[in-house]
């Protein structure tokens, strides 16, 4: 029927919470062309590290540097054995954003002094759903308090 062979299955209705959400995904298939894809755009990610003790002071120092090495290090939550570090990334796509994210820990480690944790939780989520989850009161809370602190 109609225009439906031109878009993907489902992104013409709007009815939905769901679809509406789902189809903010694929802007560039909407926006059509392809255009938009090619464009960075702005991901939020959040990584967590965690790994055996390691003095609270050493920790703090290294992603203080981590912050400084990487400027957009929005903020950073630590304890002597886990941390969480909140950024905003500008990548193409979620694929890029999340292949950044994973390589930032190990690419860091030696010239930031970061502790030889291992990942074990990654979020990448893009702008427009960050800011939908805050408008609707869940999802993390934005970092007002930007910088590096202790949980």
């Amino acid at each position: 029927m109609g225009g439906s062979s031109s878009r993907a299955a489902g992104s013409s209705s709007r009815a939905a919470g769901e679809e509406r959400a789902l189809t903010s995904v694929a802007t560039g298939e909407l926006a059509g062309g392809g255009e938009p894809e090619d464009l960075p755009r702005l991901w939020h990610v959040t990584l967590s590290v965690s790994g055996e003790e390691a003095p609270l002071k050493e920790v703090r120092r290294a992603l203080e540097q981590l912050a400084h090495d990487h400027p957009f290090l929005l903020t950073s939550r630590y304890a002597n054995d886990h941390a969480e570090i909140r950024y905003w990334e500008e990548a193409r796509d979620l694929h890029d954003a999340a292949a950044v994210a994973l390589r930032l820990w190990g690419e860091h480690r030696q010239s930031a002094g970061l502790p030889p944790w291992e990942i074990v939780g990654l979020e990448v989520i893009d702008r427009e759903t960050y800011h939908q989850r805050i408008a609707e009161g869940y999802g993390p809370p934005p970092a007002t308090p930007v910088g590096v602190h202790p949980y």
